[in-house]
């Protein structure tokens, strides 16, 4: 075991040495007997101690330096003090330290590394001192130009520690600057001393070997940074100089096509982003057209390239972008959105339709709009008729009337249920206790639905009997399929707060209609009185006794519904508002809802072919694979692969709807 005054004295002496280093005064002590006192230490397990004095004694060193930095006159005396403060013969003494004790820490950094963190804490976050330590290289750089001699091994070794703490020495605007610069020397020499005559051809020397000759390297190197920075003025800079160079202007807007499609391509095809795909889109497409705009004077050439390379990433995947515009559009059109005005939300509605106009795929936004559209409008929550409206328009505008023919029916029905309710009321003789509201939906327009056979208190279905009655009278021939899933009602209800009203689902009315009879009910008993489906009535259950506004009680408690659970009626309930939303849950997307829609896009898909082919068979009656491939990718509105068509064909050819050439395997005949 060391002395304590041995290790005292040795620590001092290290002390001394780590000071003349940072003072750049003479060392005491020979190198060797230094790296020796360090040995000896950590070979006693001195080691934590020795680790934490030196990282104190740099600590101190560097916050005393913080308002040198500040006072110092001149760029290179920055320079200097910051190259200074991490010598690497500090850690050449501490090498068996760094080398033992803290490579066996993995928590610990190293001695260059504490250096490099302790320099980024108290220094360059210092937004004073970084420009400063950054205007003090370039000067440097800016004197040697100029033909004065500068220390470049100081510069070399800066840098390097700049590097490695991330800052950038060199902004992207000084590349810029300096070529305007340089240009405009020797312009105003020409003007200056030389004769006239003289002027274009130096010019265009000057332009040739500062710019056209690095162009692709200043394009590689600056333009992702410019822009990912959103600097406008080095940008317009960069777009001035490289129109004066021949090709100037094509290389930049193929850097610049190239860029968008890499960008864009990160948002969309990254499934964890999925969230924030359609905002993020719309952000930087208003980033873009602003640099199109300040930037690149609005060039109809970078404006066509900006196009085409929005449809080139936005269809890198296929369907899912399509999907999620629908979503991001219902959110927008949903009641309780955050657009305060209408203004805002018709805005907002027309950069949609920008991104909108890049998909291939519009099928798959029109199934799960439809089915959006269909919960805002058969729920009642959506937050403007004339925002539903007018996007409607924008869709008929952008897609033609056939588009959007089953979203004005959706509408159309709407309206004729309204004419049909005050009618019904007109005719009731015997008014119910219930106040009964009936959608008419032509079964065409709207989603399917899949039909569920559930349980319905009496009262409900003598009344059901009693509409049904009446509109059979006024309209005969049709049939009534009564659809429970996107049903709603306001139940009455007394709690020991008092009354409240409940507004609910009708899978959610039935199970608490049963409560009116009795305290408590276990899982199977609610399945057996209401029929709902397991996975509906686990859903409806959840949201009853384990959401928000808990009106049942759970046995045992928990977040998920299980086969055993039983529920009580939750007497003691309060909430502030006298009527209470709980039916949020019909406005969800279940994972099926999702797969169903998708599936049916894929199902329409293959009518739309099988129709097209037997189409364009009927009217030349002979064609070739080849030909009638091509003729099928004018006709159809959405991405089909070569193979997808080749089955359709086959499946046609099956059914004999046309027939192979008998000597040619790759001619067709249409068979009538």
């Amino acid at each position: 075991k060391l002395t304590d005054s041995y290790t005292e004295d040795t620590w001092m002496k290290l002390r001394d040495a780590v000071s003349a280093i940072q003072n750049s005064t003479s060392i005491k002590y020979n190198l060797e007997e230094l790296y020796q006192a360090v040995e000896n230490l950590c070979s006693y397990k001195v080691s934590p101690l020795l680790y934490k004095q030196l990282r104190q004694v740099c600590e101190d060193h560097v916050q005393a330096q913080i308002l040198q930095f500040r006072e110092y006159p001149s760029s290179e005396c920055v320079c200097v003090v910051v190259s200074r403060l991490l010598q690497i013969m500090i850690r050449s003494i501490f090498l068996f330290l760094d080398r033992t004790y803290v490579l066996q820490n993995s928590l610990l950094p190293s001695i260059w590394d504490t250096g490099l963190e302790l320099f980024r804490t108290h220094i360059i976050s210092d937004g004073a001192v970084q420009s400063r330590t950054v205007e003090g290289i370039l000067e440097q750089i800016e004197r040697e130009r100029n033909g004065e001699t500068v220390e470049r091994s100081l510069l070399r070794s800066l840098l390097g520690m700049l590097s490695d703490l991330d800052v950038r020495a060199f902004p992207p605007h000084s590349h810029t600057d300096t070529l305007t610069r340089r240009l405009e020397e020797e312009n105003d020499r020409v003007i200056s001393y030389l004769d006239q005559s003289t002027q274009k051809p130096l010019i265009a020397t000057v332009e040739k070997q500062l710019l056209e000759e690095h162009m692709s390297a200043i394009l590689q190197k600056g333009l992702r940074i410019l822009l990912d920075e959103n600097r406008v003025c080095e940008l317009t800079l960069l777009y001035e100089l490289f129109s004066k160079v021949k090709g100037g202007l094509t290389a930049l807007l193929q850097a610049w096509r190239e860029y968008i499609k890499s960008f864009g391509a990160e948002i969309v095809s990254s499934p964890e982003r999925d969230k924030e795909m359609v905002q993020e889109l719309l952000d930087f497409k208003d980033k873009m057209d602003h640099v199109m705009q300040r930037c690149f004077q609005r060039n109809d050439s970078f404006i066509n390239a900006m196009k085409e390379a929005f449809e080139s990433f936005i269809n890198k995947r296929p369907n899912k972008p399509a999907e999620l515009i629908a979503k991001y559009v219902d959110s927008k059109l949903r009641a309780g959105n955050k657009e305060a005005t209408e203004e805002e939300l018709e805005r907002i509605l027309d950069k949609i339709m920008i991104i909108f106009r890049f998909i291939h795929g519009k099928d798959v936004f029109e199934a799960f709009y439809k089915k959006d559209l269909a919960k805002r409008l058969l729920v009642g929550k959506s937050a403007s008729v004339d925002a539903e409206k007018s996007m409607l328009s924008k869709l008929k505008h952008e897609c033609g009337a056939a588009f959007t023919s089953k979203l004005e029916g959706m509408f159309k029905d709407m309206e004729l249920s309204k004419d049909i309710m005050i009618q019904f009321k007109q005719n009731q003789s015997d008014p119910s206790n219930i106040e009964l509201t009936v959608n008419i939906l032509t079964m065409g327009y709207w989603p399917s639905y899949t039909p569920m056979d559930v349980h319905l208190p009496t009262e409900m279905v003598k009344l059901q009997e009693v509409f049904k009655l009446f509109y059979l009278g006024k309209h005969s021939g049709r049939k009534l399929q009564w659809q429970p899933t996107l049903g709603h009602a306001v139940l009455k209800t007394e709690f020991k707060e008092g009354k409240k009203e409940l507004q609910v689902s009708l899978f959610q009315t039935l199970v608490l209609l049963m409560f009116n009879e009795t305290e408590e009910f276990s899982m199977e008993e609610i399945r057996t009185a209401t029929g709902i489906e397991d996975d509906e009535l686990k859903r409806t259950l959840q949201s009853l006794a384990c959401g928000k506004a808990r009106v049942l009680n759970k046995t045992p408690r928990g977040k998920d519904v299980e086969d055993g659970d039983s529920f009580q009626f939750n007497s003691d309930f309060r909430h502030k508002l006298f009527r209470i939303k709980i039916n949020q849950i019909q406005m969800k997307e279940t994972v099926e809802e999702q797969v169903s829609t998708t599936e049916r896009v894929f199902q329409d898909r293959q009518y739309h072919i099988d129709a097209a082919v037997v189409r364009i068979m009927k009217m030349r009656k002979t064609l070739s694979h080849n030909l009638l491939v091509s003729e099928l990718y004018n006709q159809l509105k959405f991405p089909v692969r070569p193979a997808d068509l080749k089955k359709r064909i086959e499946s046609l050819i099956d059914r004999d709807y046309m027939e192979r050439d008998k000597e040619n395997p790759n001619q067709y005949h249409y068979v009538a």
